[in-house]
């Protein structure tokens, strides 16, 4: 057997050698660059041993690979020297060249024989590179495993497959039929990558690698050419002049700046390298694909959104900021109220494995709560991604009851009543009087202050707020607040809980709103604002959108309804007084009021709707009431408006100790409200403005517009100083 670091071969007496990935310390396979060396090397190896006939590459765990290890992707352009471009496009051709001597597995050039067959064989998972190297084989063999996720989900972290997956797939499947696979990063089970193309051959786990084996002592020369490689070659559905393959490229350059706004280079990168490869030979094409893999690595977005959607929410999966103390994960859990963030919590509670009592005031509030859970898995089973089996099994461990006696045995509870101060307090009082004296009591609040729901508690050490998104099913950020007295271990089962339920946190301390609804409730007033001062608001929503925001202020403001706002904007002027800044805004969402247009729900907002409640587009009415200013803003100054008035809010909440650690910032504004994914979120977006173009900014805003937009001494220091948050500055804000 020949092994090297990552990498193992060896050769049976059939002549077919193994080359078996098993990545140590590691559950799942992650591609470096010192795997490659050991992979070509051993490639090499089989292709000179004249007793090899052919070579099977699979994995020694259940997977086969979850991709390339993107903290070594990070790292490459600073790694690359003082020619980073070039440094970095010789580091992708170099892959590119072990995978094309894989692919011509050393056969004659000008006759395309006496080359060795090369099959990858698949016990499970295979992503990004670890699909691409498949792709590179003449063969690729999955095992018949129905949890196994094939796929190249690159685009989702700022960039795009630059391994010969972009091309191979296109060449493979042609340009239309690969675009799920390339554009969305859509992952497929092994059955329905087989169907659509991307995969070979479906076969029975235990017979994976003979099935494999057997087709390598079956090949012949012609059975291991690509088709690409071919004399006559013509790419599936047209390339891009010929009839059918212009209007997929048309289409395709349409669906892509309608879907990300031109604000995604990865995106804009991948669409080129496709169109631009698809009139050029293979070889040429995957030099193309390289160039754009480098544009895309030399673009700050995409070191930003790898940093933030990989590396940082990795980071704080993790525990990067937990109290370092014992295991707290839940066994049981209390949930107090059963309404939509009641049940949404108990679902995802249940269905990562914990025990759940679901209360609420009567037993048929509480089977409501309960019924919710049982929507969200029939929808499951229609979608073939939930068994009845396992419904049966979610279900079973949520016990749906008005009887606060059932709560003994809890070492959580969640509290999600009534936004009241009164209601809770009186809760928090009647709980802690059955619960155990180790159970840790949270409050699902979004704006009501910790420290202040705390004093209802006899053990304020053990209180702390754990503030989820709504829909809690599908929404990734879990928000966990400490109150003044919270303690350590409060926090500590706070973070095992979220990551047992598989959602990202972030861990802020008290203050009004928080720090996501501090930074969303300017978003929404400067919406208002624009409006109220004459900006039409077909320009506020797609300068919003343009800026990659999945949703405009207004439209926003409508799914979280008009009443909701009027009510926080009015405990708020109550509680800041003669602070209280927004006034203006409040002047629209209260006349919106009035007029009984409270958003979605009422079928009537800043949006027109149907009977169905579908949004027919901005109600003309607007007008009417807010008439248009004769001159209208510039786009960039609208755009500049919503995001400034965000991101100094977050250098804000930083400044005043509420976030601890920009990476908390970066990734809950990304998870928690959308924050414009492409810019890495607040603190990313202000080192590649730079902080002396930021300050600057702010005080032109500030003058023009008011004190919300005033430059935060911070900000303004580093801009003295020449710092950015990622570079020179330290994660805490404290200035150096």
């Amino acid at each position: 057997m020949t092994k090297t670091s990552d990498f193992s071969m060896s050769t049976g007496a059939d002549g077919v050698a193994v080359i078996t990935w098993n990545v140590q310390a590691k559950s799942m396979n992650v591609m470096s660059l010192q795997g490659f060396s050991d992979l070509e090397a051993l490639i090499d190896a089989a292709l000179a041993d004249v007793a090899v006939k052919g070579v099977v590459i699979t994995s020694g765990k259940d997977s086969f690979a979850g991709g390339m290890d993107l903290n070594i992707i990070a790292g490459m352009k600073n790694a690359a020297g003082d020619d980073p471009a070039r440094g970095l496009f010789e580091g992708v051709m170099s892959i590119h060249r072990l995978l094309r001597k894989i692919e011509r597995a050393g056969m004659d050039p000008k006759t395309l024989k006496g080359g060795k067959p090369i099959v990858a064989a698949l016990p499970g998972t295979a992503l990004g590179i670890g699909l691409e190297i498949p792709l590179s084989t003449h063969r690729i063999f999955a095992a018949d495993n129905p949890k196994a996720r094939i796929g190249l989900p690159e685009i989702k972290v700022g960039i795009f497959p630059g391994a010969g997956g972009t091309t191979r797939l296109v060449r493979k499947m042609g340009a239309m039929a690969a675009s799920p696979l390339l554009l969305e990063g859509k992952l497929s089970d092994p059955a329905k990558a087989r169907a659509a193309g991307i995969i070979d051959e479906v076969v029975p786990a235990d017979e994976l690698l003979d099935r494999a084996k057997a087709w390598v002592l079956a090949a012949k020369d012609a059975d291991i050419v690509k088709p690409w490689d071919q004399k006559g070659y013509k790419m599936p559905g047209g390339a891009p002049y010929h009839p059918a393959g212009f209007m997929t490229f048309v289409g395709a350059s349409a669906m892509v700046n309608g879907q990300t706004q031109g604000v995604y280079p990865a995106a804009k990168a991948l669409l080129s390298a496709v169109y631009e490869g698809a009139m050029v030979d293979f070889d040429t094409a995957i030099r193309i694909e390289a160039r754009w893999f480098t544009n895309v690595l030399m673009n700050p977005s995409s070191e930003a959104m790898i940093r933030t959607l990989f590396i940082n929410k990795e980071a704080l999966e993790k525990g990067a900021n937990r109290p370092a103390l014992p295991d707290e994960r839940v066994r049981k859990l209390g949930v107090l109220g059963a309404g939509m963030m009641g049940a949404g919590i108990a679902y995802v509670a249940a269905n990562a494995g914990i025990e759940v009592v679901l209360i609420d005031r009567d037993q048929a509030a509480a089977d409501r709560g309960k019924a919710y859970s049982e929507g969200i898995l029939d929808t499951g089973i229609s979608r073939r991604k939930v068994t009845p089996e396992t419904k049966a099994q979610v279900l079973g461990r949520i016990t749906a009851t008005p009887d606060l006696g059932a709560l003994k045995g809890c070492d959580l509870i969640v509290e999600a009543v009534f936004e009241d101060l009164a209601v809770k307090a009186e809760m928090t009082r009647k709980v802690e009087a059955i619960i155990g004296a180790d159970c840790i009591f949270a409050s699902n609040t979004s704006t009501l202050p910790i420290t202040e729901l705390a004093r209802a508690s006899a053990r304020p050490e053990q209180f702390i707020g754990i503030h989820f998104f709504s829909p809690v099913d599908k929404m990734l950020l879990v928000e966990i607040i400490r109150g003044k007295a919270t303690g350590d271990r409060a926090v500590a089962k706070a973070l095992d809980f979220v990551r047992q339920i598989r959602k990202t946190p972030i861990v802020v301390n008290d203050a009004r709103f928080f720090y996501a609804n501090r930074c969303i409730i300017p978003y929404l007033n400067e919406g208002v604002r624009l409006l109220r001062e004459g900006v039409a608001p077909a320009l506020i929503e797609n300068a919003a959108k343009m800026l990659g925001f999945p949703l405009g202020p207004l439209q926003l403001m409508d799914e979280t309804s008009i009443d909701l706002g009027a009510k926080i904007a009015k405990a708020t002027r109550a509680a800041m007084g003669d602070a209280y800044p927004d006034g203006a805004a409040d002047e629209v969402v209260f006349w919106m009021e009035a007029q009984g247009r409270l958003g979605r729900k009422a079928k009537a907002g800043f949006y027109a709707y149907d009977e169905a409640g579908k949004r027919q587009g901005l109600w003309s009415g607007l007008a009417d009431r807010f008439p248009l200013a004769t001159t209208q803003p510039d786009l960039t100054t609208v755009q500049h408006r919503l995001m400034f008035v965000q991101v100094l809010e977050a250098v804000r909440a930083l400044e005043d100790g509420v976030l601890t650690d920009i990476r908390e910032g970066d990734v809950g504004a990304i998870l928690g409200w959308g924050f414009a994914p492409w810019s890495g979120g607040p603190f990313s977006w202000l080192d590649m403005l730079g902080a002396a173009y930021a300050a600057e900014r702010a005080g032109e805003l500030a003058q023009a517009h008011g004190d919300r937009f005033a430059c935060p001494k911070l900000l303004q220091q580093m801009a003295d100083k020449g710092q950015s948050f990622y570079g020179n500055q330290a994660r805490t804000g404290k200035a150096a």
